[in-house]
C-alpha cells in the first residue's frame, strides 16, 4: 500500500476522481484515460510507487550528496593542478604578479560591495522579513565564493598550462581545462548545495516562509553577479583596450609583450572578468533557475514531487558533468572537438538518466494550475521528461550556434577578417552585421523551446526546461574558464621568452578559448531568456496570491488587476520602460570602459615617452601603475549601472497602477535584453577571432594594415563581449527578482 505522504498516491487519487475532459485537460490533448492507472497490487506498479516515494522524500538529500560529490571532485582537481610543475623561476614570477593583482582587486571589490550588501540586507529585513534577509546574505556569499575560489585556481593553472605546452598540446589542454572544471563544479555544487540546504532548514524553522524566502537567495546571487560582471568587465576591457591600442597599433608590439606597461593589468583582467565574473554570473543564473522552478512547482502544482524534481535534475547532472570532464581528459581529439565532445557526452548521459527519474517521480501524472492560461491541467511523466529534454537540446543548440558565429573555422569570422583588408570601418561594419545575424537562430530556438515545453507541461514545463539547461552548467562553465587560463598561459610564455613552438600551442588553445568564452556567454544569455519567462510567471502567481489573500480581491476586480493586456496603455508604457533598461544599462557600462581605457592609454603613452629604454628592453615598465588605474576605475564605475535595475523597479512600482506597468517592464527588459546580449557577445567574439585569424598569417599577418584594422575591431568588441553584453544577463533577472520581492511592499 502506498504511503499516505507520497505525491504519487495523492496524484492517483486525484486522477481517479478527475472530472470529464471538459473540466480538466491532459497536456497535449486527449482524455484522462490515457494516463497510467497504477495498481499497488502489481509488482511493477509497487516498484514505481516505492521509487516515487523514495525520490520525493529523499530527493533533496540525493541532490545535496551529488552537490557534495561535485565539490569533492573540484577539490581533487585543485590538488592535481597544484601537484603539476609550475615552470621556471621567471614563469612563476610573472604568474605571481598576476595572482597578486587579481587578489588585490577582488579584495577591494569585496569591501565596496559589502557596504551595499549590508544596506540591502537591512532593508530586506525591515520591509520583508528576517528569513529573506538571511537568504540574501547566503546567495551573496556563495556567489562571491564561487567566483573567488575559481579565480584563485585559474591564476595557478595558467603557469602550469604554459609549462604543459613545453611537452604537448594535450598536456596544456588538460591543465587549462581542469583549471576551468574547478570553477564549473564549484558553481553548480555551491549553487545546488546552498539552495537545497536553505530550503531544508526553512522547512524545519518556518515552513510557511520557505518558498517566499528563497527569493532572497536569488536576489543576493543576482546582485553580486551584476557587480562582479560589471566590475570585472570594466577592469579587463579597460586594460585590454589600452594595451592593444598603444602596444599593438602604435608600437607594433606582440600580444603580451613584456615591454607593454599594461600587459600585467590585461592578464589580471582576464581572471577577474572571465573567471570570477562569469562564475558569479552562472552561479546566479543556476540558483535563480532552480528557485524559479521551485516557486512554480510550489505555487502551481502544490509542492511535493514538483518541488523536489528540479533538485534531483541538478544533482544528477553534476554526476554526468564529471563524466564529461573525464572524457575531455582521456580523449585524443583536437582541443575544440574534445571540449565540445565533453558537453555532448554530458548532455547525452543526462538525457538517458532523466527518463527513469521522471517516470518514477510522476508515475501518476502531475496536476497543475497553469497560470499563463488559467486552466487546470494534468501533465504526464513523459510530457515532463520531454520538457527537460527540450532544455538539453537548447543547450546543444546555443553552443553550436554561437560556435558557428565566433569560431575561426567558420564563415562569419573569416568574412570579418576579409573585410579588414579594406580598412577599419569595413571591419566594424562586418562585425556589427555578424552580431545582428547571430540573434536570429538563438531567438528562434528559444521561441520553439518555450512553445514546446509549455505545450508539454505548461509553465512548469518551461521551468523544467530551464533547469535542465542550467543543469549542464558544470561542464559548460569549464569551457568558459578554460579561455582566460589559456590566454594567461600565452602571456606567460611570451613574457618569459619561451620557445616559439610553445607560444604556438598556447595561441591555438587561446583561439579555441575565445570561441568557448563566446559559446558560454551565448549559453548564459539564452538560458537567462528562458529563466526570465519563468520569473515573469512567478511574478504573476505571487501577485495573484497576494491580491487574493491580502487584498481579498475576487472576480472582475482581481481579473482587472492581473490583466496584462496590450490594449492597456499602462502595459505598453511598461514595455517601453523595460525595453529602455538594457540600453541605459549598457550605455553606462560602455562609457565606463571608454573612460578607464583612455586613462590606461594615457599612462602607457606617458611611460613609453618618458622612458625610451622600455621599448629597447633596457628598462622595466611600471606595471603597477596600470593595475592601480583599472582597479580604481572598475570599483568606481560599477556602482551606478548595477543599481539601475533595482531603482527602476522600485520607481515603477511606486506609480499608480504600478503592478500592471511593472509587468510590462519585465517583458520589455527580457525582449530587448535578450537581443542585445546575444548580438554584443557574438559580434565581440567574432571580432576577437577575426584578429586571431589574421595573426595566424592570413591577409598579410601581424603588422599588416588588415591586422591593424582587426585590432580596432577587437577593441570595439571587447566591452561588447566582456562587459555590457554578458552583464545584461544578471540585469534582466535582478529586475524580475526585485519585482517579486516588492509585491507585498507596494501592492
Amino acid at each position: 500500500m502506498a504511503p499516505r505522504s507520497t505525491r504519487a498516491g495523492s496524484e492517483m487519487a486525484l486522477l481517479r476522481q478527475a472530472q470529464p475532459p471538459g473540466n480538466k485537460s491532459v497536456a497535449g490533448g486527449g482524455s484522462l484515460s490515457r494516463l497510467p492507472r497504477l495498481s499497488p497490487t502489481l509488482p511493477i506498479d509497487m516498484l514505481l510507487l516505492a521509487a516515487a516515494s523514495f525520490l520525493e522524500t529523499s530527493g533533496l538529500s540525493i541532490a545535496i550528496v551529488c552537490a557534495a560529490i561535485g565539490l569533492a571532485s573540484a577539490l581533487y582537481l585543485i590538488k592535481m593542478i597544484l601537484a603539476s610543475p609550475a615552470g621556471n623561476e621567471k614563469m612563476r614570477e610573472i604568474a605571481e604578479a598576476v595572482q597578486q593583482g587579481a587578489k588585490a582587486y577582488l579584495a577591494r571589490q569585496l569591501r565596496a560591495v559589502s557596504v551595499i550588501a549590508v544596506v540591502i540586507t537591512v532593508l530586506v529585513a525591515v520591509f520583508k522579513d528576517g528569513p529573506t534577509a538571511v537568504g540574501f546574505v547566503l546567495g551573496a556569499v556563495c556567489s562571491l565564493a564561487a567566483g573567488f575560489i575559481g579565480m584563485r585556481i585559474a591564476v595557478v593553472a595558467n603557469v602550469r598550462t604554459a609549462e604543459g605546452a613545453r611537452t604537448s598540446s594535450k598536456k596544456a589542454l588538460q591543465a587549462a581545462f581542469n583549471g576551468g572544471a574547478v570553477t564549473g563544479l564549484l558553481v553548480v555544487g555551491l549553487a545546488l548545495f546552498s539552495v537545497a540546504i536553505f530550503y531544508l532548514v526553512m522547512q524545519r524553522v518556518d515552513p510557511a516562509k520557505t518558498i517566499s524566502s528563497l527569493v532572497g537567495v536569488a536576489l543576493g546571487a543576482s546582485l553580486i553577479s551584476v557587480f562582479a560582471r560589471l566590475g570585472g568587465g570594466i577592469y579587463t576591457k579597460a586594460a585590454d583596450v589600452g594595451a592593444d591600442l598603444v602596444g599593438k597599433v602604435e608600437s607594433n608590439l606582440d600580444e603580451d609583450d613584456p615591454r607593454n606597461p599594461a600587459t600585467i593589468a590585461d592578464n589580471v583582467g582576464d581572471n577577474v572578468g572571465d573567471c570570477a565574473g562569469m562564475a558569479a554570473d552562472v552561479f546566479e543564473t543556476y540558483a535563480v533557475s532552480l528557485i524559479g522552478a521551485v516557486l512554480v512547482g510550489a505555487l502551481a502544482a502544490g509542492g511535493g514531487a514538483a518541488v523536489v524534481y528540479p533538485f534531483v535534475l541538478g544533482g544528477v547532472a553534476i554526476l554526468t558533468s564529471i563524466l564529461g570532464i573525464v572524457f575531455v581528459n582521456r580523449t585524443n581529439l583536437r582541443p575544440a572537438n574534445a571540449l565540445m565532445g565533453g558537453v555532448f557526452v554530458s548532455a547525452a548521459l543526462s538525457a538517458v538518466v532523466f527518463w527513469p527519474i521522471t517516470q518514477a517521480m510522476f508515475a501518476g501524472g502531475l496536476k497543475c494550475h497553469d497560470v499563463l492560461t488559467d486552466t487546470d491541467m494534468i501533465y504526464t511523466a513523459s510530457g515532463i521528461y520531454w520538457a527537460a529534454f527540450v532544455g538539453l537540446v537548447m543547450t546543444g543548440a546555443a553552443v553550436a550556434i554561437t560556435n558557428y558565429y565566433t569560431s575561426t573555422a567558420h564563415a562569419p569570422v573569416r568574412k570579418i577578417a576579409e573585410a579588414s583588408l579594406t580598412g577599419h570601418a569595413t571591419n566594424i561594419i562586418a562585425g556589427l552585421g555578424v552580431g545582428m545575424h547571430a540573434t536570429a537562430l538563438p531567438v528562434l530556438c528559444i521561441a520553439a523551446s518555450i512553445w514546446t515545453s509549455h505545450h508539454l507541461a505548461g509553465l512548469y514545463g518551461i521551468a523544467v526546461a530551464v533547469m535542465a539547461m542550467l543543469a549542464m552548467a558544470g561542464i559548460v562553465i569549464s569551457l568558459d574558464a578554460f579561455g582566460p587560463i589559456t590566454d594567461n598561459a600565452g602571456g606567460i610564455a611570451t613574457m618569459s621568452q619561451m620557445p616559439r613552438e610553445v607560444r604556438a600551442i598556447t595561441d591555438d588553445l587561446d583561439a579555441v578559448g575565445n570561441t568557448m568564452k563566446a559559446v558560454t556567454k551565448g549559453y548564459a544569455i539564452a538560458s537567462a531568456g528562458l529563466a526570465a519567462i519563468v520569473l515573469f510567471g512567478s511574478y504573476f502567481v505571487d501577485l495573484k496570491h497576494h491580491l487574493e489573500t491580502v487584498r481579498h480581491l475576487t472576480g472582475p476586480a482581481l481579473e482587472a488587476s492581473l490583466a496584462f493586456s496590450l490594449k492597456d496603455p499602462n502595459v505598453i508604457i511598461g514595455l517601453f520602460l523595460g525595453g529602455l533598461l538594457p540600453y541605459l544599462f549598457s550605455a553606462f557600462s560602455m562609457n565606463a570602459v571608454g573612460r578607464a581605457a583612455g586613462a590606461v592609454v594615457t599612462e602607457v603613452r606617458r611611460q613609453l615617452l618618458a622612458r625610451p629604454g622600455i621599448l629597447l628592453g633596457t628598462d622595466k615598465p611600471d606595471y603597477a601603475a596600470c593595475v592601480d588605474i583599472v582597479t580604481k576605475a572598475a570599483l568606481k564605475e560599477m556602482v551606478v549601472p548595477a543599481l539601475i535595475p533595482v531603482l527602476a523597479v522600485i520607481a515603477v512600482a511606486a506609480l499608480p497602477d504600478g503592478a500592471r506597468i511593472l509587468g510590462g517592464v519585465l517583458v520589455g527588459s527580457i525582449v530587448t535584453g535578450l537581443f542585445m546580449g546575444i548580438a554584443m557577445t557574438s559580434s565581440g567574439g567574432a571580432w576577437d577571432n577575426a584578429k586571431k585569424f589574421i595573426e595566424e598569417g592570413h591577409h598579410g599577418g601581424k603588422g599588416s594594415e588588415a591586422h591593424k584594422a582587426s585590432v580596432t575591431g577587437d577593441t570595439v568588441g571587447d566591452p561588447y563581449k566582456d562587459t555590457s553584453g554578458p552583464a545584461i544577463n544578471p540585469m534582466i533577472k535582478v529586475v524580475n527578482i526585485v519585482a517579486i520581492l516588492i509585491i507585498p511592499i507596494f501592492f
